[in-house]
């Protein structure tokens, strides 16, 4: 029988806040090196290193199956030790980085169910990896525009390049796309050119181009946390919907990267639900929904919801709009 750690020992090991996020994930899970590197969106040989940390420490233990390991964290602690995880375990669970790891943990698994599925089921297999490899990963959303109605018009509101309003042309009467920075307009007027349902406008969040009740749906897509006065601009967009017009908002989820900030201009790290939630109602619309997008393994982002609401049926002041 191995010799227990002393306590000071396990105390070090979990003093990085990271050692704390990835012991929360295996007191659930038992997962693989490429797992865990996939969840916390680490390169292997820093995983590597943490694992060891936390083996030699007798926080972990580990499974081979094949040439893998499978991590997961040890059982049968002594009482003081369950004290000190506890502890722990209180702090990292309040962390906005540990619902994202819940959130790629969900994808991971999912990953690994499909693996089996395609296993035990080979035709269905083969012929999920022909539809990739034929019409890639991501057909399906497109085509799901198809259920968009062909009279809308949308509101593309701080297109930058104009991705989003690229897609949405097909399928409506009209894209109006619109940004305020002069760089960002022209690559979207480079890239549009080639619909002429597109017109691209510069202006404010704050103060939208858009003649009141002319919009039938608006997107706004990564784009509220550079927004400074979020619910100014949720009222100028409930202004230029008709009633009963569609909101979709797609942004990050509460993060911990301040770095976002320095590095590309956030105002705000995420939005919770509650949050956001408030903010739309305060802006005059009703039947807000938040959704939790599913976690790409590939990005190396937060992870991300889509929000929906909707401007009511009858024309009714909204606060502030006559201000």
């Amino acid at each position: 029988m191995l010799e227990s750690p002393p306590l000071f020992d396990r105390m070090a090991a979990v003093t990085d806040p990271l050692r704390g996020r990835l012991l929360l994930i295996l007191e659930r899970h038992e997962l693989t090196v490429g797992e865990l590197c996939a969840v916390l969106q680490l390169p292997q040989s820093t995983m590597s290193r943490h694992l060891k940390a936390l083996v030699d420490e007798g926080w972990l233990a580990f499974r081979a199956e094949g040439t893998s390991r499978r991590y997961s964290m040890r059982t049968g602690f002594p009482p003081e030790v369950r004290r000190l995880w506890r502890l722990v375990r209180d702090q990292v669970v309040t962390m906005p980085a540990a619902d994202q790891d819940d959130e790629r943990v969900k994808s991971v698994l999912a990953e690994r169910r499909s693996k089996t599925q395609e296993f035990f089921s080979t035709a269905a297999g083969d012929w999920d990896r022909l539809r990739v490899e034929l019409i890639g990963r991501r057909l399906d959303l497109h085509g799901l525009l198809g259920l968009a109605d062909d009279r809308w018009i949308v509101g593309d509101l701080g297109c930058g390049t104009g991705q989003v309003a690229l897609t949405l042309a097909p399928f409506v009467k009209q894209v109006i796309a619109v940004d305020d920075s002069g760089a960002m307009l022209a690559a979207a007027r480079e890239r549009l050119s080639i619909h002429a349902n597109v017109e691209v406008r510069s202006g404010d969040l704050e103060k939208l181009p858009i003649d009141d009740f002319q919009l039938d749906a608006a997107v706004m897509f990564l784009v509220l946390q550079y927004v400074a006065e979020p619910v100014s601009a949720l009222r100028e967009v409930a202004r230029a919907l008709r009633p009963g017009g569609r909101l979709l908002i797609a942004d990050l989820t509460p993060h911990d990267r301040e770095e976002y900030r320095q590095g590309m201009g956030h105002v705000w790290l995420g939005f919770g639900a509650e949050q956001l939630g408030g903010w739309v109602a305060k802006a005059g619309f009703e039947g807000f929904r938040f959704v939790h997008l599913p976690a790409d393994p590939e990005a190396k982002g937060p992870a991300l919801f889509a929000a929906t609401a909707r401007t009511p049926r009858e024309e009714v002041w909204i606060p502030g709009q006559l201000d």
